[in-house]
């Protein structure tokens, strides 16, 4: 059974199953989750169960492969059995990221030239995919825009997931407001920066094949470290050139494929002249890199340690041997130490008791 790690300790049934439990441990959760004010000691306490819980854990990069070894170190999941059972510890968490499908993207419909009031059939389109979250960085995109503007008139910047398509999500903070007040004091709202509210999944290629380049900005943050963002396997799929902000997994695979320009934390300037660079680049200047990357991110290659499980389960070696002793090293110990002074404790006040007893007997 593979479950999301933010809800696996929401299951109660999960405890007393006997199927073998994969954690996916894509989402940096509590990295998200300080910019939400949700309530993190509850979500704390409901990751400590879920790293108790697996038998295999999967993450999307191997930064977050080293987070999560020191999250399962902490507590008590690095051990003699674990580590018996592979020193590599690949058996008991191993990357598996987002995927790629084998076919490329195929375009059906016009969905954003020459539909959307302001954008013609020949103008440049750059993509920002997704929402605008507050780790993410909108605003210095818009910037970038008002200095591309005054040496491109044919250049649309595009937000067309500003509105969560799950209404439970609807409350959570964004940059929506900022970045239609930013793109209206300069003067670019409507002209070369546009809001849509969320693309139907299947339109999503359509916006992909229509555009030229693909924007992935974020703020220096422990969200960045963490992250890998689906959107840029999607910019890939479609052989989107991409300028992203450095310091997360995902503009190292741009750097590493050589996919497009990875920029500097909110430089604006950067973002600009990567963006008037690019346009000047063909499109077929892209495909040796392109194609490569997608042959090595399909998800046939990058799901083999999930098949392998799959193939060959087992439960964990340290959940067989240890059993109700799993956990923290620390408080494990203390937790039996308690019990057993707890046990002295009633063992002791059992003996004075009988004697006490027994002297009242005497006495009647």
């Amino acid at each position: 059974m593979i479950v999301p790690a933010v809800y696996a300790a929401q299951i109660p049934a999960l405890w007393q199953s006997e199927a073998f439990i994969v954690v996916d441990g894509y989402d940096p959760f509590i990295a998200e989750s300080l910019f939400l004010g949700v309530d993190i000691l509850s979500l704390q306490i409901n990751l400590t169960k879920t790293y108790l819980l697996g038998d295999f854990f999967i993450c999307a990069s191997e930064r977050q492969r080293d987070w999560w070894l020191g999250l399962l170190e902490a507590h008590g999941r690095i051990n003699p059995y674990t580590f018996g059972e592979d020193p590599s510890l690949r058996k008991l968490v191993d990357v598996v990221p987002f995927g790629l499908l084998e076919e490329p993207p195929q375009a059906t419909r016009p969905i954003i030239k020459g539909v959307w009031p302001g954008i013609g059939p020949e103008d440049k389109v750059i993509l920002w995919g997704g929402g605008l979250w507050p780790w993410l960085d909108p605003l210095t995109a818009i910037r970038a825009m008002a200095r591309v503007w005054q040496q491109r008139q044919d250049v649309r910047l595009i937000f067309p997931g500003t509105r969560h398509p799950n209404p439970w999500m609807s409350g959570i903070p964004t940059h929506n407001e900022a970045a239609q007040v930013l793109a209206g004091e300069l003067g670019l709202l409507g002209k070369a920066v546009f809001f849509g509210e969320w693309v139907p999944y299947k339109d999503w290629p359509n916006v992909l094949l229509e555009s030229d380049l693909a924007l992935t900005l974020h703020l220096d943050t422990l969200e960045a470290r963490l992250a890998f963002r689906s959107r840029v396997l999607d910019y890939i799929w479609a052989g989107l050139p991409i300028i992203a902000t450095r310091g997360d997994a995902t503009s190292d695979l741009v750097d590493q494929y050589r996919l497009g320009i990875v920029v500097d934390y909110a430089d604006d300037a950067g973002v600009a002249n990567a963006i008037l660079q690019l346009l000047e680049t063909p499109k077929e200047a892209w495909h040796v890199q392109f194609e490569k990357a997608r042959r090595d991110l399909t998800w046939e290659r990058v799901a083999q340690p999930l098949v392998e499980f799959c193939c060959h389960p087992r439960r964990a070696p340290d959940k067989v041997a240890l059993g109700d002793r799993l956990g923290n090293p620390y408080y494990i110990h203390e937790l039996t130490r308690l019990h057993a002074l707890i046990a002295g404790y009633e063992q002791g006040l059992f003996i004075r008791m009988m004697r006490l007893l027994h002297r009242l007997s005497k006495h009647l």
